[in-house]
């Protein structure tokens, strides 16, 4: 069977420092903020699985028909003999392009969830004998020192999950991308495409709840992880189009006032009848507005793909 590494570059209770951070953070200014990386313990993962087999949510299928129609072109575009995929997860998706990349020696993928890495990472030696494995326990978004491997190297980040950040945070994130790249190595960006309110807004908002349930469960998050007593059926889910900045926001919008305390912080939380608590930004993308926020990161998008509908794409982009 082929190596399997694990590294982690993160320490043991970086997790819960960050919960910690984020939420005293969060809660103390106006207006009040959670950041969606909290959705995702155990049971979030589940419920962003039924989300993906949603009708009304179409960026799974659509980023998922680019990757089996154009993983040959990514291929012979890159060369690539080192797959990183950033946010991991399951490594799902990600078996198209390790199908196409013939001359691949070996994945990287990045993720927080030591489970995750190691369930996805046997997994894959077990399928694909000769391919290298080395996973990494760390946090994408705040530098990241990948392991010594074979080039040309292949970034890729997909799932949309760039639309998560707010300009300043893609803008850095981008530039700490940049900097992992020698000549010859890419980056593979998947991006939701801007398109009809009524079909982004149904996207989060769908008809049998199940968005509602997974924005909800940060709340469970903290309840669990931090001693709290948010009563979940006392806030609403609400799901808005900002046509300004071209990103759908999911909010939890009180139901009436309320004080929730946070022992595990010493922190006593006021929310007035109505108020809503933003728990995610989904940024929305044009071309133009990718190729200039690549571009001023120090990379030159060369393809653009999309699906049929052109609701979402895949970019591939290179070092200037």
């Amino acid at each position: 069977m082929s190596p399997f590494h694990l590294t982690r570059t993160l320490p043991e209770d970086a997790t819960d420092a960050a919960l910690r951070a984020d939420v005293l953070h969060g809660l103390s200014t106006a207006p009040k903020t959670l950041p969606p990386k909290w959705f995702y313990d155990a049971r979030g993962s589940d419920l962003f699985e039924k989300i993906t087999e949603l009708p009304e949510y179409y960026p799974t299928r659509a980023e998922r028909e680019i990757l089996i129609a154009r993983a040959g072109e990514i291929a012979a575009a890159t060369g690539a003999r080192t797959l990183v995929e950033l946010g991991s997860g399951s490594s799902e998706k990600t078996r198209h392009l390790l199908d196409a990349l013939a001359g691949l020696h070996t994945y990287v993928p990045v993720d927080v969830s030591e489970s995750a890495l190691t369930q996805a990472g046997q997994a894959l030696i077990a399928e694909r004998p000769g391919l290298d494995v080395h996973a990494l326990i760390a946090d994408f978004t705040s530098g990241l020192t990948l392991p010594d491997t074979p080039g040309p190297r292949l970034v890729a980040f997909l799932g949309g999950t760039i639309g998560n950040l707010v300009p300043d945070e893609r803008a850095a994130f981008l530039k700490s991308v940049r900097s992992l790249l020698a000549p010859g190595d890419a980056l593979l960006l998947g991006t939701d495409l801007v398109k009809d309110e009524s079909v982004l807004v149904r996207a989060y908002d769908d008809a049998t709840g199940v968005t509602a349930e997974f924005n909800k469960n940060v709340l469970a998050v903290i309840n669990r992880e931090l001693g709290g007593d948010f009563d979940l059926d006392a806030f609403t889910h609400v799901a808005v189009w900002d046509a300004g900045n071209e990103w759908i926001e999911m909010r939890l919008r009180a139901r009436g006032a309320r004080t929730v305390k946070i022992p595990a912080l010493g922190l006593t939380v006021d929310f007035a009848e109505g108020e809503e608590m933003r728990t995610e930004v989904s940024a929305k993308f044009r071309e133009d507005g990718v190729r200039r926020e690549l571009a001023a990161a120090g990379l030159d998008l060369t393809h653009w793909w999309t699906d049929a509908e052109g609701r979402y794409a895949l970019s591939l982009s290179m070092p200037q």
